[in-house]
């Protein structure tokens, strides 16, 4: 595929979501770009902010094989996977049938995916980061393409369990939603409370996706610019020399190196995204920097000052970007 014809297919499938989101482009754009770099990606905001219908317009803009779990107190992680059941068969002979969980599809909506136990939360780890699910020590291939877009309310709400560091760290993204503005709400009654309404056409199927995923892989870049990305990752820990003051305050743990190559591959979708009219997009550092706080914000742990202060981790992050970008230029 080449780089027209990725930034067409991106630009694509972002009106057909438009169509019937309202706002929310750079949550659309976040989403998207998690599918193109073959990650997952993690939505926050109040309730009715219009999360679960972002990710089925998603779906539906995708010729692909969709899946909602609802996530509850109650529910179990074979409920998740699936889970063998005993059967006869035409001979009267009992043997194990598995029964496939909502894991078995290409778009997996884990829907307020913090309302569950962490036991159940954890039966998404081996899919999101394997594309595979063992069961009773067999290992069965999840479809392709595949990505979980979970949706989660503010830890601050009642009946709600925060995700474990190793599943958030399996998220390419966090993207927060916010209230729309007035023009925007008015905009939401119009489509919301009329009859009708348009919804997304299928515009990109699984070979397509398949394809702009091998495009991203192929975006060149520059020694200094994966230099870039790594110093900043590294000045997410406060223990690192140059590290800025308010990280090194405020910063109990900071990101993995799953976050460096987060930044990286969401980088070259970008690069693709915007610059797909140039003969080769090249991954450049105001990539880096455009995709770090998505790519970092929910990796970077707070201490016990960071948290009780209100610290924001994406100003850390912010902060980790000018920095890194400063030593690298006086060098």
């Amino acid at each position: 595929m080449t780089p027209a014809e990725f930034q067409r297919s991106f630009h694509a499938v972002r009106a057909e979501v438009q169509r019937v989101i309202v706002g929310l482009e750079p949550v659309i754009e976040g989403a998207l770009t998690a599918l193109f770099a073959d990650g997952n990606a993690l939505l926050e905001g109040n309730p009715g902010l219009g999360k679960t219908r972002l990710v089925r317009a998603l779906a539906e803009a995708l010729d692909l094989k969709p899946s909602r779990i609802q996530f509850t107190p109650d529910l179990m992680p074979a409920d998740v996977t699936g889970t063998h059941l005993v059967a006869e068969d035409a001979q009267g002979r009992k043997e194990l049938v598995l029964r496939r969980g909502p894991i078995f599809a290409n778009i997996v909506l884990a829907d307020e995916i913090n309302r569950a136990t962490p036991k159940t939360q954890s039966a998404l780890l081996e899919a999101m980061q394997e594309r595979q699910v063992t069961l009773l020590g067999e290992t069965w291939r999840l479809p392709e393409p595949f990505i979980v877009i979970a949706t989660q309310n503010p830890l601050e709400m009642e009946g709600t369990y925060p995700l474990p560091e190793a599943q958030l760290d399996r998220f390419l993204v966090k993207l927060l939603l916010e209230l729309p503005t007035e023009d925007q709400l008015v905009e939401v009654l119009g489509r919301t409370t009329a009859t009708g309404g348009d919804a997304p056409r299928p515009v990109l199927d699984a070979a397509g996706i398949l394809a702009m995923r091998e495009a991203v892989r192929l975006v060149p870049a520059a020694p200094e610019t994966l230099r870039l990305a790594a110093r900043l990752l590294r000045f997410t820990h406060a223990d690192t020399p140059g590290a800025p003051e308010a990280v090194r305050r405020y910063v109990r743990f900071g990101a993995s190196p799953r976050g460096v190559q987060a930044m990286v591959l969401a980088g070259k979708v970008r690069a693709l995204a915007t610059r797909g009219d140039a003969r080769q997009p090249v991954l450049s550092p105001e990539d880096i920097v455009a995709v770090a706080v998505d790519c970092l914000r929910h990796r970077v742990l707070l201490n016990f000052d960071g948290e009780s202060g209100g610290i924001d981790p994406a100003s850390l992050v912010r902060e980790a970007a000018d920095a890194a970008s400063r030593s690298l230029r006086g060098r």
